[in-house]
């Protein structure tokens, strides 16, 4: 019987391989189109090597078209090594371009593999490549994943030059933030290079082969922390110089000049960004030393997250401005449809107006029609006048005969009290769980000239890759909310979601807050739809607006709590 395995599939194996993070971290070629994708074994330029030699076990013999459980057809074989080989295939089921590792089921790292791709499968983080089936089946064993066929990789991109300082910001925030998440749950990666890193079209950083592809290759190390904060150190920068930060060359890239050692990156180009430059150097074996600070280094993702955390945000730069097309005038306008075209250097004879009317006939209308005008403005003033005269009169019998009850319970509203924010802060669960914290306080200074904003997405729903951020309010003690008050850049939809009465300290996942209110636009006032009394609240942004920059991003100016 087959074994088959899905993402839920239970990671206990009892083949007594070692455990998964000492051998479960690498990255093959999985999921790029338009160009093969190729693999470089320069593993000692990153300090990590394979545990076991080449085995002797020859690739499956497999060809284009062959199907795999019915249902995934072979397209074009990408890498073929060291006894195992990586396709691009179809999902006849799901109508779906996937990708496929495949190696013999008696392969010495077969189980291995499974383990890993189970392993991975079950992290779910979104910004990895997924795992779709793990399967042992007539003597293979092969490992389903996604395929983008709109990334690309960053061996690609860096062909043409070096990131620019605010993408290469955003790829090492969000490599470091889901390597840091990935390591929280015993999985490493050792082969984190530019290959194995993907850009997509909405401008988000994905990673492939965590744990599979050291898997494929043998690979561990005894501190896989040090090893894939390193790597990523390495790819800030590649990122920032077009260097391979080692003497040897590697995924297209020139190494260090030999027997030079390890320099800064603005000292290889010049215009480095200073602090991104000084970042790669912490991440990489040197100690943190730099040209004019010594800092300590970072060992691993979380304190590389920590360090970035600690920059001053890189903004993106400004767009050029680009001047719009003179306007040309078509035969098609106003007036002149079906007319022929006026001749160049041709006066055109402007039409005489017609002749006032100064006959005797004419005099007596003009005459008869200023009478009309003239009586119809007295009658109406005359109306006017003793309509207001009539409306004085009833309310002065009013007053007169109508008496007040202070104690009457409509005769005032009860006004609505403001509610001091006493803390706020950025609250993005589906994401790197950060968006910038710097600035949160500029939501509540009762200031419209200052705001929070949210990162650039390529799409009004954050480019399809979470479903919203927001930010917590805490109210200081559980008070009664009437309404909430939220002032935006644009136009901008938005819930109210409330955490419990009881909560008795600030909520820390999604689901603690329960939705209250919702709506959009530029001024958009909360009012929940009963009775509300809560500490903490949830500004939950779920549609952006447009840019000047032509990308979406949320931006708070100012919220009113009043209870």
């Amino acid at each position: 019987m087959a074994e088959r395995s899905t993402a839920a599939v239970d990671v206990a194996d009892n083949s007594g391989d070692e455990p998964l993070t000492a051998q479960a971290d690498q990255s093959t070629a999985d999921g790029v189109a338009q160009n093969r994708e190729w693999d470089t074994d320069i593993d000692e330029a990153q300090g990590s090597g394979g545990t076991d030699g080449p085995g002797k076990v020859s690739p499956p013999e497999l060809h284009s078209g062959h199907k795999l459980a019915r249902r995934y057809r072979l397209e074009e074989c990408v890498t073929r090594l060291d006894g195992f080989s990586s396709w691009r295939a179809v999902d006849e089921k799901l109508r779906r371009a996937v990708g496929v590792h495949i190696l013999p089921a008696d392969h010495s790292r077969a189980r291995a593999v499974l383990a890993a791709a189970r392993s991975s499968a079950l992290l779910g983080d979104p910004r990895f490549v997924q795992v779709l089936d793990a399967v042992e089946e007539n003597d293979l064993v092969y490992v389903v994943h996604e395929w983008l066929p709109d990334a690309v990789e960053l061996t690609t991109l860096l062909a043409s030059g070096p990131l620019e300082p605010h993408d290469a910001y955003q790829m090492v925030s969000q490599i470091a933030s889901a390597m840091a998440a990935a390591h929280r749950e015993g999985l490493a990666h050792l082969r984190l290079n530019p290959n194995a890193v993907l850009r997509t079209s909405s401008g988000q950083w994905r990673i492939r082969g965590l744990a599979v592809n050291a898997a494929l290759r043998g690979i561990s190390s005894e501190s896989p922390q040090r090893a894939d904060t390193e790597a990523v150190g390495a790819l800030l920068y590649a990122a920032l110089t077009q260097r391979w930060p080692y003497e040897s060359d590697a995924y297209g890239l020139s190494g260090l000049p030999k027997d030079v050692g390890l320099i800064a990156p603005d000292q290889v180009r010049a215009g480095v960004h200073r602090g991104l430059s000084e970042l790669a150097m912490r991440a990489l074996v040197n100690d943190g030393a730099t040209a004019s600070r010594h800092e300590s280094p970072c060992t691993t993702p979380e304190e590389l997250v920590k360090a970035i955390g600690e920059m001053p945000r890189i903004r993106p730069p400004e767009p050029a401005f680009t001047a719009p097309p003179e306007y040309q005038r078509t035969t098609y306008q106003q007036g002149s449809y079906g007319r022929p075209a006026p001749h160049p250097g041709v006066t055109q004879p402007v039409p005489a107006p017609p002749a006032p009317l100064q006959s005797r006939t004419g005099k007596a209308l003009k005459w008869a029609v200023s009478a009309l005008l003239i009586a119809a403005l007295g009658l109406g003033s005359w109306q006017l006048a003793d309509a207001l005269m009539d409306h004085g009169d009833k309310s002065d019998d009013t007053n007169k005969t109508q008496t007040t009850d202070g104690n009457d319970k409509n005769s005032k509203t009860k006004p609505l009290k403001p509610i001091a924010i006493e803390g706020a802060r950025d609250f993005d669960p589906f994401g790197d769980q950060s968006e910038k914290p710097s600035d949160i306080s500029k939501t509540y200074d009762s200031s419209l000239a200052t705001y929070w904003q949210t990162d650039f997405y390529k799409g009004a729903n954050f480019g399809n890759l979470k479903p919203g951020l927001g930010i917590i309010l805490d109210l200081g003690k559980v008070q009664q909310v009437g309404r909430v008050t939220v002032t935006f850049v644009g136009n901008t939809s938005v819930e109210l979601r409330a955490a419990s009465s009881d909560a008795i300290s600030e909520p820390t996942s999604f689901d603690a807050f329960t939705k209250v209110a919702d709506g959009s636009g530029t001024t958009v006032t909360l009012k929940p739809g009963q009775s509300l009394k809560s500490r903490y609240l949830l500004v939950w942004l779920t549609e952006l607006p447009l840019t000047s920059e032509g990308t979406y991003r949320g931006r708070v100016a100012d919220i009113k709590v009043t209870g």
